[in-house]
């Protein structure tokens, strides 16, 4: 049922990301997954870069919308299937910005919304977005969450 709501919406899950340092991109323990911060990789390259702005704030909204579906491709790979997802709990949001930006909000707005449209209510999640100096290979956004699951 999820599935068929990606592929109306024209979503087609990557491979998910493997990790780019010393850690496991999904950790589960009972009925929740800890999925490790997603940043906007495509087939192995960093697709949104740079200090988000005033000026670029659509595409950031792409990168963290990108976050999203990859924290989507590691649900799916560590359960097999999203339609095992119960809860979106939790969305961390990092934003690469310049420092006179504040609208971090507005660019996970577009993450959350992505969740909420393929979820519906299990997709509702508390979150925080905040600004910061730098991401990892110059990402521009960065996102990790906390998804309980059934059995």
């Amino acid at each position: 049922m999820i599935e068929e709501k990606l592929e109306a919406a024209g979503i087609k899950l990557p491979t998910p990301p493997t990790p780019a340092g010393a850690y496991i991109p999904v950790v589960r323990t009972g009925n929740l997954l800890y999925i490790s911060g997603q940043i906007p990789m495509e087939d192995g390259t960093v697709v949104f870069t740079g200090k988000v702005s005033d000026n670029n704030m659509e595409t950031a909204q792409k990168s963290a919308r990108m976050c999203a579906i990859n924290i989507l491709a590691q649900i799916k790979r560590e359960t097999g299937s999203l339609d095992r997802v119960s809860r979106i709990v939790r969305l961390s949001g990092f934003v690469n910005s310049v420092p006179e930006f504040s609208q971090q909000p507005k660019v996970i707005n577009s993450a959350s919304d992505l969740i909420f449209e393929i979820f519906g209510e299990k997709g509702k999640h508390s979150r925080i977005a905040v600004g910061v100096a730098s991401l990892p290979l110059d990402s521009m956004t960065e996102i990790d969450a906390i998804i309980e699951i059934s059995d």
